[in-house]
């Protein structure tokens, strides 16, 4: 653990983290509403307003932009009693799967599946307001997953056991939603003339109108997220048990566990004896004994843990990779050849408008793992086989 100063504690060292993105941290810190410090996660790297991998406990308001639009974001893992062996046909899986879901950005259901529409049905009774005022089309987003470094993939452990892993959020509707308060906490800010070091630090008052509404609106994003996990890992595990046993009847027997988690999210917590709002951007809660995946990139491991609930992280730990390139630098710096040599190995479409999620675009996600050691116990260690993306 390492101190930027006496707001802000990271957990990588300082030296690993670009200017940008130390700027972001010293402006977060220095916000009068944070409680303690900021945690800074090892994967960190620069985001809109605050960076991605921050974590923040604040008292009597919170900062949309630092939970960001991807409302939600998190990993689904389920491990499967199937060998690797057991898996003939990689190629027809990745096909099954991306028939069964939509991927891509702004690709949705053409209709609703019983499964779907009974999921839709439970956000619909959880809505204190009408989200179709916000997004037509979000009841057919319910099990799409999105483009981006969102993915589907199958992997095995250590003992060469399957697991079936995904990772998306609340999709468009969660988007809408996020800006929509990123906007009003920005025009309270300026009515107000309230000075900030980031406009994208704007904030929401405990109390007001508009922090009410804010968190009614994100906890419903933040349902929906998961529920649209879980849908799609269930069209997951109906690929598989049609690819090993020859029809779908057998989707039960195929799930020893599931892990669910979100990495983009915001919740009143207990820390150091008092309560406060938790913002994890790019992180995962990690209390004692709770079960969470923190991916690698397309082409690299990825890991089951449990949180040790470090205090000094508000018993938090990193979400992934974290991007080491942008999208750009990405595309200028890397070919088609270079993402075919990383993927070597690995079932995937092949296809340019992946490029920029070729796996050396991400941070060394065995170094995060170092540096995340008093954060989290490793249980087992995933190394993909199938990898499904949007292009």
């Amino acid at each position: 653990m390492y101190r930027l100063n006496d707001k802000a504690v990271l957990f990588a060292p300082p030296e690993t983290i670009e200017p940008e993105a130390r700027k972001q941290i010293e402006n977060t810190a220095s916000m009068p509403f944070i409680y303690k410090h900021v945690a800074v996660m090892p994967d960190c790297h620069y985001g809109k307003g605050a960076t991605v991998g921050t974590v923040l406990a604040t008292k009597g308001s919170v900062i949309p932009a630092a939970v960001g639009v991807d409302i939600g974001c998190g990993m689904i893992a389920v491990k499967t009693p199937l060998r690797r062996d057991q898996i003939n046909n990689p190629a027809a899986i990745r096909t099954g799967i991306e028939r069964r879901i939509p991927m891509s950005a702004g690709n949705n259901n053409r209709s609703l599946s019983e499964s779907a529409a009974r999921r839709v049905k439970e956000l619909e009774k959880l809505a204190a307001r009408d989200y179709n005022a916000i997004d037509r089309s979000w009841q057919l987003q319910l099990g799409t997953l999105g483009g981006g470094n969102h993915f589907i993939e199958l992997a095995t452990d250590e003992s060469d056991t399957v697991w079936a892993t995904l990772h998306s959020g609340s999709r468009g509707v969660g988007n809408k939603i996020g800006n929509m308060h990123i906007r009003r906490a920005q025009a309270i800010a300026k009515d107000k003339g309230t000075r900030l070091p980031d406009r994208d630090l704007a904030y929401l008052v405990e109390g007001t109108k508009e922090f009410d509404e804010y968190i009614r609106d994100l906890l419903w994003a933040q349902n929906f997220a998961r529920l649209n996990r879980d849908e799609m890992m269930d069209r997951v595990m109906m690929e598989l048990s049609r690819s090993v046993y020859g029809d779908s009847a057998h989707v039960s027997e195929l799930e020893v566990q599931r892990i669910n988690c979100h990495h983009n999210f915001t919740q009143l917590e207990e820390h150091f004896g008092e309560r406060v709002w938790v913002t994890r951007k790019g992180a995962i809660e990690a209390r004692r004994g709770m079960w969470a995946m923190i991916p690698g990139s397309m082409g690299t491991r990825s890991y089951i843990v449990t949180g040790k609930e470090h205090p000094m992280a508000f018993k938090s730990a990193p979400h992934g990779a974290g991007r080491r390139l942008s999208r750009t630098a990405a595309r200028k710096q890397y070919t088609m050849s270079d993402l075919d040599t990383a993927m070597r190995g690995i079932e995937f479409r092949r296809s340019s408008v992946l490029l920029d999620e070729i796996p050396s675009a991400y941070k060394n996600i065995d170094e995060v793992m170092e540096n995340a050691r008093d954060l989290v116990e490793v249980k087992y260690v995933l190394k993909q086989f199938v990898n499904v993306k949007g292009d």
